[in-house]
């Protein structure tokens, strides 16, 4: 039992962490375009020939 004093802690923080990550990633406009990463990749545009 005198485990979870530790354990309980660290999930809690842990869990505040992954928040403040992805608050500060839709903060920052990470997931403002969706579409356009699934168009870039199948455009022949920089393709050599």
């Amino acid at each position: 039992m005198n485990v979870l004093v530790y354990l309980v802690p660290l999930a809690l923080g842990l869990g505040l962490a992954g928040l403040f990550t992805f608050l500060w990633c839709l903060k920052a406009g990470q997931y403002d375009d969706l579409d356009g990463a699934a168009r870039r990749i199948l455009s022949d545009e920089d393709v050599k020939r």
